[in-house]
């Protein structure tokens, strides 16, 4: 690197992991802060994208993965575990302390 080159730039890289069965799509966003050719800062974001969910203003990756992972099944079945599991706390929150003491 020259001593003159302290043009600052930034990309991003991103890591992809599938959660099986559910396929819920778990992304790792790498923020990289270049001066030249030299890595000078690095900075990590996640966030979760479930089938279904909007991928409208995912990066290109992610809604490619998204595209050929969820099919109208897998997305189905994704939401009816997710209203049985909404259901299953509703009924734990149903509980009072006085039901679990007598």
């Amino acid at each position: 690197m020259s001593l003159l080159d302290n043009t600052l730039s930034e990309h991003f890289e991103y890591k992809l992991e599938i959660l099986p069965i559910t396929y819920i799509i778990q992304v790792r966003r790498a923020d990289i802060i270049m001066r030249g050719d030299q890595e000078i800062a690095r900075s990590y974001h996640r966030h979760v994208v479930a089938p279904g969910d909007d991928i409208s203003k995912e990066p290109a990756e992610v809604q490619k993965v998204a595209n050929a992972l969820w099919t109208p099944e897998i997305i189905a079945a994704y939401q009816a575990s997710q209203q049985v599991e909404e259901e299953t706390k509703a009924e734990d929150d149903s509980v009072s302390t006085a039901d679990i003491i007598e």
